[in-house]
C-alpha cells in the first residue's frame, strides 16, 4: 500500500506544471476558451508523471486527453458562450438619418449625433465637412462606437 502512494518526482513534473501555469494564464488573459483543453491534458500527464509513467506515456496521455477534451467539449462550450452574446445590430444605422446634438468637426475632434434616442460619437466622412447642432445627416458607416456621417443630398 505504501508503494502505491509514493509519487515520483522528475523533470517532467516541472514541465507539466509549467504548461498548466502558462495555459491558465493564457486562458485568463484571453477569456475565450483558447487553452483550457491543453491545461486538462497537462494535468492528466502530470498525474501519469507523479505515478512514475514513462515520458512517452506522459506525452501520449497529454495529446489524447487534450484531443478528447477539445473534440467533445469545445462545440458545447462555444454554443454556450455564443448564446450569451448580445447582438448590437449597429449595421441598421447605416443609411439612416440622424440629428446632430453637438457640432461635428473632425479637426476639433468633436461631435455627437442622436439615433433612436441614443447619443453616439459622430465624425464626418470627410475632414473638410462639418455639421451644426440640430442639422440632419446620413450615416455612411460605423467605426467602433462612432457614426461616420455625410451631408444629406
Amino acid at each position: 500500500m505504501e508503494a502505491f502512494m509514493e509519487f515520483v518526482i522528475s523533470d517532467w513534473m516541472f514541465v507539466w506544471l509549467a504548461v498548466i501555469i502558462v495555459t491558465i494564464v493564457i486562458e485568463i488573459i484571453t477569456v475565450g476558451l483558447t487553452s483550457i483543453w491543453l491545461t486538462g491534458g497537462a494535468l492528466a500527464a502530470l498525474f501519469v508523471c507523479l505515478l512514475g509513467g514513462h515520458w512517452g506515456l506522459q506525452l501520449a496521455v497529454f495529446f489524447i486527453v487534450t484531443f478528447v477534451l477539445l473534440y467533445f467539449t469545445r462545440p458545447w462550450a462555444l454554443k454556450y458562450l455564443e448564446s450569451r452574446k448580445t447582438a448590437t445590430n449597429y449595421e441598421e444605422t447605416i443609411g439612416k438619418t440622424v440629428r446632430i446634438t453637438e457640432a461635428v468637426d473632425n479637426r476639433m475632434g468633436q461631435g455627437k449625433a442622436d439615433y433612436n434616442g441614443m447619443e453616439w460619437t459622430a465624425r464626418a466622412k470627410d475632414d473638410d465637412t462639418t455639421f451644426a447642432v440640430d442639422e440632419q445627416a446620413i450615416v455612411s458607416g460605423v467605426q467602433g462606437v462612432k457614426l461616420i456621417l455625410e451631408k444629406i443630398q
